[in-house]
């Protein structure tokens, strides 16, 4: 998965992990990765605004610690927002236990089965859809 914005290589395919919410306004099955069917869910965040999410283990993602537990769309966990480290588009937020300290280093996040990163849909491309939209030198023939 790519960031929509500049096609930084952001997360892979092989590190999707669906983290289920009960507070997840709707779900839905789609096969917006990799033609690999995957569970996307709607979520409002107290301003009103909607984002279609899809969860990873991990993703190379800037995390903007500190964490902050309110109005968690997971219950029990925490969220910090996560951005592009390339051109630091908003691309969703990592989640990580509400008992943890509120600032965690990468690898302590990533080596725990506890946390995960919630990316937003919009926001991504595949990188096969990517590719389709390269030109090829003989198309700049006049």
């Amino acid at each position: 998965m790519l960031c929509r914005s500049c096609g930084h290589e952001v997360a892979e395919d092989t590190d999707l992990r669906f983290v289920p919410s009960r507070l997840a306004l709707s779900h839905r099955n789609d096969t917006v990765i990799a033609g690999k069917v995957v569970s996307v869910q709607l979520f409002e965040n107290p301003q009103g605004f909607q984002f279609e999410v899809v969860t990873f283990k991990r993703a190379d993602v800037l995390k903007h610690w500190p964490a902050d537990g309110h109005f968690s769309w997971f219950p029990g966990h925490s969220w910090t927002v996560a951005s592009c480290p390339r051109c630091k588009t908003h691309l969703g937020w990592a989640f990580q236990p509400s008992d943890w300290p509120r600032t965690v280093n990468r690898e302590e996040f990533e080596a725990s089965d506890q946390t995960f990163v919630a990316l937003i849909v919009d926001r991504l491309l595949q990188e096969h859809f990517a590719s389709t939209l390269l030109m090829t030198p003989k198309s700049f023939r006049s």
